[in-house]
């Protein structure tokens, strides 16, 4: 492959997470190599190379020997202005006959799955490319050998923690949940218990806040590979990004793809969550599974579907999975967005009196499953245990250290901006839809504002009053803010009011 040189020309492009080139249309690297518009290139500088959509200028912006990137492409290749990169056609991708299979409904081999991730994972499938494999792969397009398949392709295509002391334990959510913060709660309790549990999470993609969101604004979450082994072997246990090491990596690859679509596919979660739990040494792995009408997972027929497959692989790789069907039918504590979440896991760590009822009975209900699954406490009473430790402090003297060897806790931050939303009439809560309070949440700034999102202040089958507040709304910036409110006030049914009872006896 041919390479011509251009010379950096900044011009401060943010593109997200994407890899772009920009060049003048009339460049005469373009002419001699036949480069057009959307073509993907290999960009190469200082010793790194990455691939990169190209991108036409027209006018005087680029001279005719310079080219710009985009500032994530740029930070990659650690460039400078006016340094040299060279740009060369990418190679024939051999992973694309093995997409073009799968769109037109073939199964695929774990060699196939293996070159379709690798492509994936360097970077050399663009956004297009995945959206059609993503696509290719939803609703039931993947058989339990090709979930099993491109599970082992994810989990080969990262790095692999081991542990020296065993059983190693972890816990997942599937998701759709707001406010299902449970992870730092059972972490403490495990740790507390004298197991191991070294938690790698998710950021927020679509959601108002992943976990590792929420343990940020209390705690450092990006940790590389050492860090961890040493705040595991310390405390026993951690809560941190598992974006900031290379464990799964076309995981985050695929979910950026896959969860603005919208498409679900059993096929595909079920890999994206065996296979980060293979890579960080889980032996032990409790799941939870939310099931509500606005939910990720809508019922018990599609929980039991999914259980059956994630159990079925999972075997296969050496996992044991335990499953744990919860009630997704309403968020679970009262706040929705990273600070307000971070408040409610410190207050049921705490013991204070004004915590969240539910997220400390979900919490310990999952926390007693893994100190059963663990060893840690005998059958049937690993809810005793758990509950033993929370209310004795040991979970929240175990939180601490976590966070402080994780480079130490630290002080919650604050919306200056809040606004109430009331109910309209007299009623009782009949319904509580989760997507529109997430997106509400969402609107006003969580999670790039942590302190933004809102708060819950009723349950379902809770009686309310006209003008009785149901959710406020927390943000850092008036815009948000009134965009957050135009869509709520939009929205009024995402907590929906039926019939009020009656209370007097004639009635």
């Amino acid at each position: 492959m041919t390479a011509a040189t251009l010379r950096l020309r900044p011009l401060g492009i943010d593109g997200g997470h994407e890899h772009a080139v920009y060049v003048n249309a009339g460049c005469h690297v373009c002419r001699a190599e036949g480069y057009e518009a959307q073509t993907r290139l290999t960009v190469a500088a200082n010793g790194r190379s990455l691939v990169a959509t190209l991108h036409m200028v027209h006018g005087d912006l680029l001279g005719l020997g310079e080219a710009a990137l985009s500032l994530a492409a740029q930070h990659a290749l650690e460039l400078r202005a006016g340094e040299p990169l060279s740009l060369s056609h990418l190679p024939v991708l051999r992973s694309e006959s093995a997409l073009r299979a799968k769109i037109y409904g073939q199964r695929l081999d774990e060699d196939q799955f293996a070159g379709l991730v690798a492509d994936a994972v360097s970077g050399r499938l663009s956004d297009l490319h995945l959206a059609a494999l993503v696509s290719a792969c939803a609703g039931d397009k993947l058989d339990l050998a090709e979930s099993l398949a491109l599970t082992r392709a994810m989990v080969q295509a990262g790095e692999r923690l081991s542990w020296s002391r065993h059983p190693v334990m972890d816990k997942h959510c599937v998701g759709g949940l707001p406010g299902n913060r449970t992870t730092p709660i059972v972490v403490a309790i495990a740790a507390a218990a004298g197991l191991l549990m070294p938690k790698t999470s998710s950021r927020a993609i679509t959601s108002p806040a992943g976990t590792a969101d929420t343990m940020e604004v209390l705690a450092p979450v990006e940790l590389d590979s050492a860090a961890i082994r040493r705040v595991v072997e310390r405390t026993g246990g951690c809560v941190v990004w598992g974006g900031a090491m290379r464990l799964s990596p076309a995981d985050d690859v695929l979910i950026r793809i896959e969860r603005p679509l919208g498409l679900d596919s059993d096929g595909l979660m079920v890999a994206s969550i065996l296979s980060k739990k293979l890579a960080a040494g889980a032996e032990r792995v409790l799941l939870d599974l939310p099931v509500g009408p606005t939910a990720k997972v809508r019922d018990a027929a599609g929980a039991g579907r999914l259980a059956a497959r994630l159990r079925a692989v999972g075997q296969q790789l050496g996992l044991e999975v335990d499953i744990a069907v919860t009630d997704g039918r309403q968020p679970v504590g009262r706040g929705i967005g990273p600070a307000l979440e971070a408040r409610d896991v410190l207050q049921v760590l705490r013991g204070e009196p004004t915590a969240p009822a539910d997220l400390r009975e979900r919490a310990l209900l999952l926390a007693g499953r893994i100190l059963e699954m663990g060893g840690a406490a005998a059958t049937g009473l690993g809810l005793v245990r758990a509950t033993e430790l929370l209310d004795g402090g040991q979970a929240w003297q175990r939180f601490q250290a976590i966070c402080e060897a994780q480079g130490g806790m630290r002080t919650l931050p604050r919306a200056p901006l809040t606004e109430t939303m009331t109910a309209p009439a007299p009623g009782r809560v009949s319904a509580i839809d989760n997507r529109v309070l997430a997106r509400i949440a969402k609107l006003a700034g969580a999670p790039q504002s942590p302190a933004a999102g809102l708060d819950l202040h009723v349950r379902l089958d809770d009686a309310v009053e006209a003008g009785q507040p149901l959710y406020t709304l927390h943000a850092e910036a008036p815009g948000e803010l009134r965009y957050a409110l135009a869509y709520a006030r939009e929205n009024l049914t995402a907590i929906a009011l039926g019939e009020p009872t009656c209370p007097a006896p004639s009635c």
